[in-house]
């Protein structure tokens, strides 16, 4: 499963989408006239967040059956024909072989000092992890476990793809520690699946959320994709019930994006069809958080709903601006406030661990934070978030001055209602008492409308705190 809205953690190379259009208000016109001063307060948790020991790891796993039409992620293409049946990836060479040198890497990294936490959350990304054998998940988690420690409450997740796995492999998987697993289906109707090049069909989406089901997964999540091509609402509704229907504790929505260099990107233009129009694409979001909604789902971050107490534990690292690891091909880690990602091809990977052997290190060397850049990161993050930012800690973070000329900036908004204000027992704040002292605890984007708008309040408030 590979798809951009996914979050892959590659947060350099995050960009700002305009995806949808509000017609009564231009952006450009909230924009402030010039930039408050920006200080960071060393001593604020903040900081002391992001140079603390990461406690939650990413481990890329890019096998693949076949690339999908929409994805530019790195995988490696094991081919269809050589995979006729389940256990067929069992003795394939290229795959024991990365997950060699992957363990060679994850050695590189320093030993914990005494007093350090152990992992908490593992995830499995890709790819499609479900193709690799258990054993080699095991000598992962393996390494993983010397290295780092696991606590004893670890969330280790895997995505799993329609059609790689039977009851008795998830079962292994399962006894081996993974006790979160994220269900690829993308659809629920052939015609859709097809389209977009993916290797599994309707019989092997209902065949997956029975296994799941039957291996007694009580943590688990199912993803879909809207803005496919030809895809119509009445599809898009079906697939949101059927999902609700399927009973995941967790369901992600993500809106598809055309990437340069994909079949996609080649064959399609975003807003023309057969992809939806930018009005279609609005709807179909405004369809699956009314949906969810009405099926007990809190929509608690952008593209994520889950049942009460479900959130992916790993996810909200990345929202709360947290320190990672990141492992294997084209992964990127976050440590010491800075994010740096691991090559995307095969060949230059394998150079890569070879240096880090040859140099004894994988840790980035130390800098100093740079107060805009640490900003714009929890404003980012939080702001996809229902939580919102919590405006008195970014004060004390980064001044006073800058809350105030970011209240400045939304004001029309929070007139309009995309921007929420909330004190701290959650009561809405109007528009005029923004100025009181010390009233505001939160501001968040509004549940759809002002999620549909985050690219561009996003991207003023980048403007506010670096012109």
């Amino acid at each position: 499963m590979a798809v951009r809205a996914t979050l892959f953690p590659l947060f350099s190379a995050v960009a700002l989408r305009s995806k949808f259009t509000v017609n009564s208000y231009s952006v450009s016109s909230a924009s402030p006239t010039c930039s408050p001063p920006v200080r960071l307060n060393v001593s604020h948790d903040f900081v002391a967040r992001t140079l603390s020991p990461p406690t939650s790891v990413y481990v890329h796993l890019p096998f693949c059956r076949k690339r999908c039409h929409y994805c530019d992620f790195p995988i490696v293409a094991l081919g269809t024909s050589s995979l006729s049946t389940l256990s067929a990836t069992d003795d394939d060479p290229r795959i024991s072989n990365y997950v060699t040198l992957l363990c060679r890497e994850i050695e590189t990294v320093r030993n914990r000092g005494p007093g350090e936490p152990p992992l908490e959350t593992v995830y499995f990304g890709g790819g499609t992890p479900s193709l690799v054998p258990a054993g080699l998940v095991s000598a992962i988690l393996n390494a993983l476990r010397k290295k780092f420690g696991l606590s004893s409450d670890v969330e280790i997740s895997m995505e799993v793809d329609p059609g790689t796995f039977d009851e008795g492999k998830l079962s292994e998987l399962k006894e081996l520690g993974v006790n979160r697993v994220s269900v690829g289906v993308q659809a629920f109707q052939d015609e859709l699946l097809g389209n977009c090049g993916r290797a599994h069909g309707l019989k092997e989406v209902m065949e997956a959320i029975q296994i799941v089901g039957a291996c007694g997964y009580q943590n688990w999540s199912l993803d879909l994709i809207s803005s496919l091509p030809h895809q119509t609402a009445e599809m898009w509704q079906e697939s949101l019930h059927m999902a609700v229907k399927a009973a995941p504790t967790h369901i992600s929505v993500y809106d598809l994006q055309v990437e340069q260099g994909t079949k996609f990107g080649l064959w399609y233009k975003p807003g023309v069809y057969p992809l939806p129009s930018e009005n279609q694409s609005a709807l179909f979001y405004r369809t699956a958080s009314q949906i969810l909604a009405d099926g007990g789902y809190n929509h608690y971050e952008i593209s994520s709903y889950c049942k009460n107490g479900s959130e992916c534990k790993h996810n909200l690292v990345y929202w709360k601006n947290s320190p990672f690891y990141g492992f294997g091909l084209g992964s990127a880690s976050y440590i010491g406030g800075v994010r740096f990602s691991r090559p995307k091809k095969l060949k230059e990977y394998m150079s890569y661990v070879d240096r880090l052997e040859k140099e004894q290190s994988n840790d980035q060397a130390e800098c100093d934070l740079d107060a805009r850049d640490l900003a714009m990161d929890v404003l980012m993050l939080s702001l996809r978030m229902a939580r919102g930012l919590d405006v008195k800690e970014f004060s004390r973070a980064f001044g006073h001055d800058l809350v105030f000329s970011l209240f400045e900036t939304f004001r029309p908004f929070l007139e309009s209602g995309h921007v929420l204000a909330l004190d701290d027992n959650g009561r809405p704040v109007t528009a005029h008492e923004i100025g009181l002292q010390d009233i505001v605890a939160y501001i968040r984007l509004s549940d759809p409308d002002g999620f549909l708008l985050s690219n561009e309040l996003i991207s003023m408030a980048f403007g506010v705190i670096s012109p």
